[in-house]
């Protein structure tokens, strides 16, 4: 049940980001049953690289807990991270990350490849897939559906 408590905090914050035009991926960073970080896609309204739900959330909980290494700490995100995100994850010592949705074009953490669970990295991060997937990925289709609607009219 935990899972799915923290999981509907990573699809409230997706719901910011479609809210904002945005596509709606969210994600929260969880140490010691508390959420510490939050994060949501805004890569249009920044227009930088970098701003997906994961990375802002991983720069908030760093600055949180005062330490780039976030060892005791869970990430709940509502789509299977890219490589870029499952690299940063690696790097930030996450010790778990749920994910809602698989990524059939980009996901690093089981469906193209596992970054997360790599044994030749020097950090494994425990993995849990398809966490209230059906939830996670109508936000995205229905998302991508209206665009497509939107730029027909």
């Amino acid at each position: 049940m935990t899972d799915e408590k923290f999981m509907l905090e990573a699809i409230r914050e997706a719901k910011k980001a479609r809210e904002m035009a945005e596509v709606p991926i969210g994600a929260v960073i969880v140490h010691e049953g508390e959420i510490i970080a939050r994060g949501h896609n805004l890569r249009e309204t920044s227009q930088e690289t970098l701003s997906h739900a994961e990375l802002i959330a991983i720069a908030e909980a760093n600055e949180k807990i005062g330490s780039w290494r976030l060892e005791d700490c869970t990430l709940y995100v509502t789509l299977e991270p890219c490589p870029m995100c499952a690299g940063a994850i690696v790097q930030s010592r996450i010790k778990r990350v749920v994910y809602g949705a698989p990524d059939p074009k980009a996901g690093c953490a089981g469906t193209l490849f596992n970054l997360l669970e790599e044994p030749r990295f020097n950090h494994q991060t425990e993995l849990e897939s398809g966490v209230m997937q059906d939830e996670c990925a109508s936000l995205l289709t229905d998302f991508f559906k209206a665009l497509r609607n939107k730029k027909k009219k």
